[in-house]
């Protein structure tokens, strides 16, 4: 019977003790395995010491109740007079449901924790191969691998050896294992072992003394055939050894599985042989390897088997890793790299992944490896397997600064111990954290946070993770400007030399320069200097993931010298978050949004404004060009009034562009490509009418005062009046005049005629500008006929002479300047001709097909690749805009869906008018956007127009970045773009040619 207050008391104890269910844990206390033991003080308060007080009650009594009635009073005499008997039995079966299980069914296995001597605090590789010698089958194998895990564990959650020592003793356990298994399989085929030499080299987290918990265990295997054997026997004995052993270790019995053994790693994957002579290891490292396999074996070490062989393969190999930052295609094969993404993670998971998410324990890994890679060429002391160990030394050199090694250090540490103590739980291959509030409760307090576990784990965890996102850059960066600026007395700075290399690592071909430039920017005492040597570090990354991180860096220092005495400038880029990353990506694209910028510096504001990169509106671009050429004095100064504010404003639609095709690290790329396209051509269009408008108010001015004899209007065709320009399109137009009333002819022609010579003249001045010029040639007459008519003259000429290729031309004409009524008459005169009642006919088609066949025959540049000319090229823009006109010409008097003068739209329209099939639809409209990207690309990129792909190296990379391919990727953007345009070219030949 119960004493009245008993029950209650009991339970307030287990509750203040830290167990969650104190009812349960009541009644497992009330179990007679324990009734020696229950009312010990001692007991209780061990047991609410633990990560999981009710998980350590559980796993105790189902490890007394498995003791015979022999053994079950030492092991209770123990638990209550043995503190550390009593600390590690309870810390493991507080932390690890698993190995609760393990004594369950082994319950003599908790004697190996009972000694407590020197040598058993910090047991090696030798210690560990005893404890598994008895072991000759794979059973005994894991039992005894649990046995000496179990000891690995208590001392972990007890905190008798730190993380690092937890995960050196778990790599000796797994060489100690690997041995034992080698040498059972040996001893299963006596033959094969006599046959063959095997050497057994461990990679990854085990090569580097670093290895989890629960991981697979990477290996190579190195074989030669027995002295006086024949050599291919000799392979295939090694390979039959070498099956076996990650049999053995891999395959699961009734003991469970110990780790999967990875040979993944080998030359050639799992396309390669398993096992290789070291002749044939050194062949392909020598001729076939990638960067990212040097960076593997940054941690091979022989494990096991013939000593003497691995010994060989680790020194022949070695040069060759810290060789590897000199191969050809390093720079590129880093960038790769430094770009990998957590795309394989599921959505669901990135946010509680500890190993490859962001800020995750890969980062801190890579970040490492890599400037081991680079530096460790000259500088034997970075030559470590060990993450912590090549930090340190990292930071001994000079090569990462001292305090950002510390933080590193620190945040490593805590996610590997986070690492460890999840898999540890269930013993399980797992880099999640778990989302269970109990999980994370005894996570949490596994790592000594007691008073709000969840609480303080998580604001733990999203610490150190921020300090490993923000430093996994910096790291790169900031020695970089410690090379060139002033150091605090006792800083290690990075060498000339290594500062050197490391920037001809991350890409930047000339490494003098470069620094020349950070010199430049970073040095000094000034506030100045002090904020570029804050922003240097992260823009310097970002410079690095462009196709010419030179010139990023030179263009930066220009913008900085010219804007550096400006109060705003700095503090634009190191408050607003976009604006830095923004002015990045811009001035290393390409010439000409940075020549945009160097000559109106002040431009840089729009990058920081959300709105800033937002097209302006046609009617307000107009408002502010027609403002400012009222304001000018004379007509030079009003047309150079006019071409800043096109300056400007090309500007903010290049680097629109250009950072929605980029993409930043808040937002991703723009995935419509059709919409980038679109606004491109809407805003150069639209800036060119306003300029043209600007241009025409200027040469009235200058010549008429504030009237023109004559009523002007300026119509756009081609692309200007489709509202498709390009960075590099010439304005197509045409012009129309109307005397005023009381006006002779001639002297009103004579008005029109000396109008237009002044914009020409007015536009043509000399300047740093891209050009704009106007191209009249699609007049009536081409270039033998008149410059301008009046709308009679038009209306004459086209009634009586109008070709076909005319009515073509204005399909696409739209009135962009000058008298808007005038205009609108001009376009209502010539509807009937692009827009023919009941079509067109045969004769007409037949005509155009003809000129569309010589034009492709003529017209090609000579030399030039047809399959990949954007404008006259098979599948390019003209067989585009071809069909999609034939299409208007014949179905547009009755789909008032196709009288547009827009090329995606008409295409859209007959898609909808069920005149062409949604694929066909598809595949024109791909083909055209992606031709159109290309020619803005070039633009950009070079500063200058052109039709085709260039030719040189970095600026062929640069375009292949603006259109969303990687580095090292542009044989596939060339595939890619002969594919989608020999697509497009079938269907031209069936909709347009009739074929």
């Amino acid at each position: 019977m119960t004493v009245p207050g008993r029950r209650s008391s009991t339970f307030i104890r287990l509750l203040r003790s830290g167990f969650t269910d104190p009812s349960a844990a009541a009644r497992l206390l009330d179990a007679d395995a324990l009734a020696a033991v229950r009312a010990d003080p001692v007991l209780l308060d061990a047991l609410g010491a633990t990560a999981d007080p009710d998980l350590a009650l559980l796993g105790l009594v189902r490890l007394a109740e498995a003791q015979t009635p022999d053994e079950l009073p030492r092991l209770l005499d123990t638990l209550v007079s043995a503190k550390p008997l009593r600390d590690r039995l309870l810390g493991v079966l507080g932390a690890s449901e698993a190995l609760g299980d393990h004594l369950a069914r082994h319950p003599r296995d908790w004697q190996a924790l009972v000694t407590y001597e020197a040598a058993d605090l910090h047991p090696g590789l030798g210690d560990f191969e005893r404890g598994l010698a008895d072991a000759h089958d794979p059973v005994a194998l894991r039992v005894s691998y649990r046995r000496c895990l179990l000891s690995i564990a208590a001392r972990d959650v007890c905190g008798t050896i730190d993380v690092a020592e937890t995960a050196a003793e778990l790599a000796d356990l797994a060489t100690a294992t690997l041995r034992a298994a080698l040498r059972i399989a040996s001893a299963a085929a006596p033959e094969d072992a006599a046959a063959c030499r095997l050497a057994v080299i461990a990679m990854g987290k085990c090569g580097g003394n670093e290895l989890n918990y629960v991981s697979d265990v990477d290996v190579i295997f190195v074989g030669e055939a027995a002295h006086g054997r024949d050599e291919a026997k000799g392979l295939q004995a090694a390979t039959r050894l070498a099956s076996h052993l990650m049999r053995i270790c891999s395959e699961t019995t009734v003991e469970g599985t110990i780790w999967p053994v990875d040979a993944n790693l080998r030359p050639e994957g799992r396309n390669g042989p398993l096992v290789r002579t070291l002749s044939s290891h050194l062949a392909y490292y020598q001729r076939w390897a990638k960067t990212w396999e040097f960076q593997a074996l940054l941690k091979a070490r022989a494990v096991a088997g013939d000593a003497a062989l691995g010994a060989e393969y680790i020194e022949a190999i070695s040069p060759l890793v810290w060789q590897a930052a000199e191969r050809e295609n390093f720079v590129a094969d880093v960038q790769k790299m430094r770009r990998r993404v957590v795309d394989n993670i599921p959505a669901a998971q990135v946010d509680r992944e500890l190993k490859l998410g962001p800020g995750g324990l890969r980062d801190v890994e890579f970040a490492v490896q890599l400037l081991q890679l680079v530096h460790g060429r000259s500088d034997a002391t970075l030559h470590s397997g060990s993450t912590l160990d090549a930090l340190h030394a990292l930071a001994a050199g000079g090569y990462v600064g001292r305090a950002d090694a510390a933080q590193l250090h620190d945040a490593y540490r805590f996610l590997r111990a986070m690492e460890h103590r999840i898999q540890l739980y269930r013993l399980r291959r797992t880099h999640l954290v778990p989302e269970d509030d109990a999980d994370l409760r005894r996570l949490g307090r596994s790592m000594g946070l007691r008073t709000e576990p969840v609480a303080e784990l998580n604001k733990a965890w999203r610490r150190h993770a921020s300090v490993v996102r923000r430093l996994h850059e910096k790291l790169f960066y900031r020695p970089l400007l410690d090379a060139v600026a002033q150091l605090t007395p006792g800083e290690t700075r990075l060498s000339p030399r290594a500062a050197g290399q490391r920037l001809e690592a991350l890409g930047y071909a000339d490494p003098v320069a470069a620094l020349r430039h950070l010199e430049a920017l970073a040095s000094g005492v000034t506030r100045k200097a002090a904020i570029q040597r804050t922003l240097l570090p992260v823009m310097l990354g970002w410079f690095a993931d462009s196709a010419d991180p030179d010139a990023g860096l030179l263009n930066f220092r220009k913008v900085s010298d010219a804007l550096g005495k400006t109060p705003w400038y700095l503090r634009l880029l190191r408050d607003e978050g976009a604006a830095a990353e923004n002015l990045a990506r811009v001035l290393s694209a390409g010439r000409l949004a940075p020549d945009l910028l160097l000559r109106a510096p002040e431009a840089v504001a729009l990058l920081g404004d959300p709105e800033g990169l937002q097209p302006r509106t046609h009617e307000a671009l107009e408002q502010e060009v027609l403002a400012a050429v009222g304001r000018a004095e004379n007509a030079e100064a009003a047309v150079t009034a006019a071409r800043g504010v096109r300056r400007r404003e090309l500007f903010r639609t290049t680097a629109a562009d250009i950072i929605g095709s980029y993409g930043t690290e808040d937002s991703p790329a723009e995935e419509d490509h059709g919409a980038l396209v679109d606004r491109v051509g809407g805003a150069v269009s639209d800036l060119t009418a306003a300029t043209l408008a600007g241009a025409l108010r200027a040469a009235v001015q200058s010549h008429f005062g504030d009237t023109l004899p004559t009523r002007f209007a300026v119509i756009g065709v081609g692309r200007f009046g489709g509202h498709e320009l390009g960075y590099g399109s010439d304005a197509d137009v045409l012009f129309v005049h109307e005397p005023r009333e009381g006006v002779d002819e001639q002297e009103a022609a004579k008005a029109a005629q000396t109008v237009i010579a002044e914009m020409r003249r007015l536009l043509q001045l000399p300047t740093t500008d891209p050009p704009l010029l106007i191209d009249a040639d699609l007049r009536p007459e081409g270039r033998s006929g008149p410059l301008v008519r009046t709308l009679a003259s038009y209306a004459a000429y086209y009634r009586r002479w109008s070709l076909t290729w005319e009515s073509q031309a204005l399909l696409r004409a739209e009135p962009v300047a000058g008298d808007d009524e005038l205009g609108r008459r001009f376009i209502d005169l010539i509807a009937p001709l692009r827009y023919p009642v009941e079509g067109l006919g045969e004769d007409a088609v037949r005509e155009i097909r003809r000129l569309k066949a010589r034009m492709e025959s003529e017209r090609m540049p000579r030399g030039a690749d047809p399959t990949l000319h954007t404008k006259l090229g098979r599948g390019g823009l003209s067989d585009v805009e071809w069909t999609v006109q034939l299409i208007q010409m014949r179905h547009a008097w009755a789909e008032p869906g196709l009288r547009t003068t827009r090329t995606r739209e008409a295409l859209a329209a007959a898609h909808a008018a069920g005149l062409i099939g949604t694929d066909d639809a598809q595949t024109l409209d791909e083909a055209w956007v992606l031709a159109t990207r290309v020619r803005n690309a070039v633009m950009l990129v070079r500063g200058r127009a052109g039709d085709t792909f260039p030719s040189e190296t970095r600026e062929l990379a640069a375009v292949g970045r603006y259109l969303g391919y990687a580095e090292g990727t542009v044989g596939e953007m060339l595939d890619d773009y002969r594919r989608i345009t020999r697509r497009a070219r079938a269907v031209v030949d069936e909709l347009f040619y009739g074929a």
